[in-house]
């Protein structure tokens, strides 16, 4: 079983999504966006080591949060990230938030990247384009960034955004 660098875990956090969350902070990023909230991420050597057995003992205790990942850019581990995904919806009824600075289109295509996504429910996508800021969006730091109902996008065959019910 694949090991992750984390950069760090956030329990409860209510920024990451909606409710409270158990968020992973993946240790690495390829995009480096200019002005990025969390720049401590990128360096992947940065992270420790943890094993998705003790990620998903932590999040199972945290009965009530669900999951986001972050970082870093947790597709840059992403066979890791999607053992990890599988087994959180194989063993719990968390939903799954995936933050990447990769686009959806770029992750479809990629054999590699797309196998992350029947495990997620939401992707929010795009690198952190400062220019585009706006401290009145919810769960995004840039607008250009999209908020992808992963679920629908994938039975749709086109880009359905997520709405909060």
């Amino acid at each position: 079983m694949t090991d992750l660098l984390v950069l760090d875990i956030v329990y409860d956090t209510t920024v990451d999504g909606p409710g409270f969350r158990t968020a992973i902070y993946a240790a690495g990023c390829i995009h480096q966006c200019y002005n990025c909230h969390n720049p401590q991420s990128w360096n992947k050597n940065e992270g420790t080591r943890y094993s998705i057995e003790y990620l998903i003992d932590i999040i199972k205790k945290n009965e009530f949060a669900h999951v986001t990942l972050t970082g870093g850019d947790p597709l840059i581990q992403v066979q890791g990230f999607r053992e990890l995904s599988e087994k959180i919806k194989l063993e719990t009824n968390k939903n799954i938030w995936c933050y990447t600075g990769f686009v959806y289109e770029q992750i479809a295509k990629s054999k590699k990247l797309a196998q992350i996504l029947p495990f997620i429910d939401v992707l929010v996508d795009g690198k952190y384009v400062d220019e585009y800021n706006d401290k009145k969006l919810m769960f995004k730091g840039s607008s250009n960034q999209r908020i992808i109902d992963i679920k629908k996008t994938i039975k749709t065959g086109k880009i359905i955004n997520w709405e909060r019910i």
